[in-house]
């Protein structure tokens, strides 16, 4: 006997499996705390970090257009006046020039005479006496900056006092101030700017009412993904989450989730009939090989009758051991472990070495193995699965094709990859047996008398996952009887 620990014998069989497999018993899982499957807290709740975006980017779209609606309405008037004040200062200094003190005065009252909006604001005074000449203005304005010829103030125009927007102009022993009274504009710009803050005010409620929007949207449409999860949590793993039928980004999310999750619906399903599938399929075996055993030390008489019958219970054991290699070999590349020895290959040596394992075997049943093969298939992947699991298709084509019949290996490069086939001249599966087939332990009810585990195509299939692809069953030649099976592994190239 060996060293090795053995499992006590109260132990289930599906327990020692999967200590075998490395799969670990979890403790039961409570139900979980409604704080965890609850809705986030506000300020965590990424609906209101996006609401708040959304709030930021229309508050700052609105104040730039605000900005704009300023700088062409208030800001316009006050460089048309500035415009209309330079032109003025500029025409009655070339007064000045031509026609002296006395041209600029007659200048001056010209235009208050035909100024019929009482707007122009004019004082020429003398330089140094300050003696006023002519003009609308009784003195010079107090409180004016000394620097810069334009300022803003406000003077005595008419009795009234109003703001003037003033242009400074030193003459040779004159002053000069040419400006615009800007009552109307000072009023337009108080209504303006009402009108901003009840603009700026409307913006901040529609900001709100459209942050509110946005949240509330978004936490519609992650209701029903919460709902499923919540109940998949608690338990039910038939949930799955609703479509809107929109077909936007939400829509997508959902149908992803609901694929993973029949995904691993499906995979639960296996689990829950792995424990079966063993207990059913390695019972026989073991009854035999343990009655075998009581059977040889009870009635064996003489040393070579009990080797052989000991010889015989070895060999049971050890298909039982390949068995629970195979299920090893399955879980290693479901569970994408085997990825890590993934390499640059041809795949057409791979073939080629499969066909010359099996060619032996073919032609010891009387049957023909054939080949048809490019020179090259390179991709990446794992040399050691993708050779078990054509080989798995050999064995199987095989097994099922009688005497004289032909077993075809082919390979070719598609558009889209490589497709692997291995055709027979078998009996075939039904449209029923090839929609179980690929599940651990079945076989279908031709198969019963034959030797095997029904693992096979469940490695060929969780092989090919592993790599990407995918695998399919179709009849060999339909019309036939029986029509033959063919089997068509598609990897993807490169």
């Amino acid at each position: 006997m060996s060293g090795k620990a053995r499992p006590a014998p109260g132990m289930p069989l599906p327990t020692r499996l999967g200590r075998r497999l490395g799969v670990r018993r979890s403790a039961p899982v409570a139900g979980p705390p409604s704080l965890a499957l609850g809705p986030p807290r506000l300020l965590r709740s990424a609906g209101l970090r996006f609401a708040v975006l959304f709030a930021a980017m229309f508050a700052c779209a609105a104040v730039a257009l605000v900005a704009v609606l300023w700088w062409a309405t208030a800001g316009a008037l006050d460089r048309q006046t500035d415009a209309a004040i330079r032109a003025d200062a500029i025409a009655l200094s070339e007064r000045w020039r031509e026609a002296g003190n006395t041209g600029l005065v007659e200048a001056i009252e010209e235009r208050l005479a035909v100024d019929v909006e009482n707007e122009a604001i004019y004082l020429m005074m003398e330089a140094g006496t300050g003696r006023r000449i002519a003009g609308n203005l009784d003195s010079w304005p107090k409180g004016q900056p000394e620097t810069g010829p334009w300022f803003r103030t406000r003077v005595l125009h008419d009795g009234l006092a109003v703001d003037a927007r003033l242009h400074r102009l030193e003459l040779p022993g004159l002053r000069l101030l040419v400006g615009r009274d800007e009552t109307e504009r000072t009023e337009l710009r108080r209504l303006l700017t009402e009108g901003v803050v009840w603009a700026s005010g409307a913006v901040v409620l529609f900001a709100l009412a459209g942050a509110w929007l946005i949240r509330h949207a978004l936490q519609a449409r992650m209701r029903p993904a919460f709902t499923t999860t919540a109940a998949i949590a608690g338990g039910d793993l038939s949930s799955r989450v609703a479509l809107s039928g929109s077909g936007d980004e939400f829509d997508r999310l959902a149908q992803t989730l609901n694929i993973m999750l029949d995904r691993i619906g499906t995979l639960m399903e296996g689990v829950r009939g792995v424990s079966d599938a063993i207990a059913h399929d390695l019972r026989t075996p073991i009854a035999r090989a343990r009655a075998k055993l009581e059977d040889a030390l009870a009635t064996s008489e003489d040393e070579e009758s009990l080797r052989a019958t000991v010889e015989q219970g070895i060999a049971d054991l050890d298909g039982i051991s390949r068995i629970f290699q195979a299920l090893l070999r399955i879980a290693e590349a479901e569970a994408g472990a085997r990825r890590a020895a993934f390499a640059p290959l041809d795949l057409v040596h791979v073939l080629a070495d499969a066909a010359e394992i099996y060619e032996a075997t073919a032609e010891a049943r009387g049957q023909r193995l054939e080949t048809d093969l490019p020179d090259s298939l390179p991709m990446v992947g794992d040399r050691d699965l993708l050779l078990q699991a054509v080989a798995n298709l050999l064995d199987n084509a095989i097994k099922f094709t009688p005497s004289g019949g032909a077993v075809l290996l082919s390979a070719a490069a598609t558009s889209v990859g490589i497709e692997v086939t291995v055709a027979d001249d078998g009996p075939g599966l039904s449209l029923e047996d090839r929609a179980h087939a690929g599940e651990r332990f079945f076989r279908a009810d031709k198969a019963r008398a034959t030797p095997g585990s029904g693992l096979g195509l469940s490695l060929v299939r969780a092989v090919a996952h592993l790599h990407g692809g995918e695998v399919s069953l179709v009849d060999a030649v339909p019309q036939r009887v029986p029509p033959g099976l063919r089997v068509v592994i598609r990897l993807p190239q490169g």
